[in-house]
């Protein structure tokens, strides 16, 4: 097997036909320049250079040679380019988990800026629930979880990034979805059959549902369960039942569009964590956890929806 430290001595001769020469190019002396040379045609069992008196040509079987440590050399350089690009962050995959409601500001934010500063990093983004989400970060199957809090997961480090409110989704159709007048309390949908979330898709989402509608003095009538916000919200345009999402979610457009009101009481806040591998240093994810920081707060400063 060649070196590729055995392929730069061999061109070095081989392009100025001189050892002397080639060794002040190499930043060393001759002798140890021409002992590897030598120790490479024993090895290759080959004469790469035929040395008549002070002239140095090189054989049918050097120019041959020549050709593929030209390849070797590129390949090595191409190599150490990409590596080196890859420990900067600009280039490589980043694999993401995201639960559907986080596919809003400022993720849309974070992640147009990521492209547009990394041109040459792969994104792959899969959608993911809680527990599954954070499991595939355990795995290294993706790099980062956008998700809702659970309990904590040993080897994961969990951080706050987003901050949502509820608010009511109703049929287009329901007495109230026409109605302007302001927020309303979350108590007059207690006789209202509900469109509700498995517990399994995300523990405490689900336990933060169930706990507004309770401090509202309720247990909510669960007539219809989903695995995800987007399917909640088609249930409820269905006219199945109502449902809380965060506001975020209600920000956005739809297929099957429903109707949102705000509530009297919006002390309840529903949080979006980034979650990475805990102690990493990957660039890549470094760098995207740098520039979500930068949107969330752009997206504060705007009106977003810290505190929203």
């Amino acid at each position: 097997m060649i070196e590729v430290r055995q392929a730069r001595y061999f061109l070095a001769v081989a392009e100025t036909l001189h050892f002397g020469r080639a060794a002040e190019q190499l930043g060393m002396s001759q002798p140890p320049l021409s002992q590897a040379i030598q120790q490479l045609e024993r090895q290759l069992g080959a004469r790469l250079f035929d040395r008549t008196g002070r002239r140095v040509q090189l054989t049918e079987t050097g120019r041959a040679f020549a050709q593929e440590c030209r390849k070797l050399v590129a390949q090595a350089q191409q190599a150490h380019e990409v590596a080196a690009q890859a420990e900067a962050g600009l280039m490589g995959t980043l694999r993401m988990g995201v639960v559907t409601s986080a596919l809003s500001e400022p993720l849309l934010g974070a992640l147009a800026e990521f492209r547009r500063t990394r041109p040459r990093v792969e994104l792959r983004i899969t959608e993911v629930d809680t527990g599954t989400g954070q499991q595939a970060v355990v795995r290294h199957d993706i790099d980062i979880a956008v998700i809702r809090p659970s309990a904590p997961v040993r080897g994961l480090r969990m951080t706050p990034w987003r901050h949502d409110r509820f608010v009511i989704a109703l049929p287009e159709r329901h007495p109230l979805a026409q109605d302007t007048a302001g927020p309303v309390d979350l108590s007059r949908f207690a006789d209202e059959p509900w469109v509700w979330l498995n517990r399994e898709a995300s523990p405490d989402y689900h336990d933060q549902l169930m706990a507004a509608c309770r401090r509202a003095g309720f247990t909510p009538d669960a007539r219809h369960l989903a695995n995800s916000i987007l399917t909640q919200l088609a249930m409820v345009a269905c006219g199945l039942g109502v449902t809380l999402v965060p506001n975020a979610t209600a920000a956005r457009t739809f297929q099957h569009p429903a109707a949102y009101r705000q509530l009297t009481d919006p002390a309840d806040l529903v949080e979006l964590s980034l979650v990475t591998r805990a102690g990493t240093r990957e660039p890549l994810v470094q760098e995207f956890l740098r520039i979500a920081r930068a949107a969330r707060h752009g997206a504060s400063g705007a009106g977003g929806n810290d505190g929203a």
